[in-house]
């Protein structure tokens, strides 16, 4: 065991507190979305299980059936469920990692997307009148 100690290792060690670069910024938003991608297909199967349940148990006298649709809709909670679970799981993991990497939690850029907000004008009159003087500008 002492011979592959080193592959123990975490292998994210070798980039503690160093700056991140664009593929690493870009590779952290790719993996953030591929969680919201997967928990959104938990959700669609637990819909699609739910409506085959509540059609099963609703539009048919059988008794078979309707044990059959109740049946689907407890799957369908329990999909749900495990979806949430999962992402809930991976989202701590990603602030985890993020926390060892950067040093905080969150996204990296977050504080660069807040300070770019700050600059945009927030009152209606300066944005209507912006987009009338570009709209007037093209008429023929």
């Amino acid at each position: 065991m002492q011979r592959y100690g080193a592959m123990w290792k975490n292998p994210y060690s070798q980039f503690a507190k160093k700056e991140l670069t664009l593929n690493d910024y870009l590779a952290i938003d790719r993996t953030v979305l591929a969680n919201e991608r997967t928990l959104l297909s938990y959700v669609r199967t637990s819909l699609t299980l739910l409506v085959i349940g509540g059609t099963c148990f609703k539009f048919f006298d059988v008794l078979w059936l309707n044990i059959l649709g109740l049946v689907f809709m407890a799957i369908a909670v329990v999909v749900a469920l495990r979806g949430w679970m999962r992402y809930r799981r991976m989202h701590l993991l990603l602030g985890a990692a993020l926390r060892h990497e950067t040093g905080t939690p969150s996204h990296p850029l977050e504080g660069e997307v807040r300070s770019d907000s700050n600059e945009i004008p927030e009152d209606k009159e300066t944005i209507q009148k912006g987009s009338t003087e570009s709209q007037s500008s093209h008429r023929f």
